[in-house]
């Protein structure tokens, strides 16, 4: 790893070096384990932003208050049913959009 600075000249070899080369079965349950604590982040965020709490959004969905901490921490990721069922509790939405090239 080289470094000037404390400035990180080749993240890539960083990865690499911590999480296994790319597309090895290491890297992969890595940014898996990123992805899903990316993704309680981002709901975390957003129920905090409605004032909500964890026990008020499981009502709202028909869930647990326990599903919903384990959820925001990353443990477990949401079907896609019940991500769209969260997102809607806390009164967002998803808009997939196309890039302008």
């Amino acid at each position: 790893m080289q470094t000037n600075n404390h400035q990180i000249v080749d993240y890539d070899l960083v990865l690499d070096q911590k999480f296994g080369k790319e597309g090895t079965p290491e890297r992969i349950k890595a940014e898996e384990d990123a992805f899903s604590f990316y993704s309680g982040q981002i709901l975390l965020d957003a129920r905090k932003e409605a004032k909500v709490t964890q026990a008020e959004l499981a009502k709202r969905i028909n869930s647990t208050k326990s599903y919903i901490s384990k959820v925001e921490n990353g443990v477990i990721v949401p079907s896609v049913g019940a991500f769209y069922r969260i997102i809607s509790a806390l009164g967002m939405r998803v808009e997939v959009v196309k890039p302008i090239y």
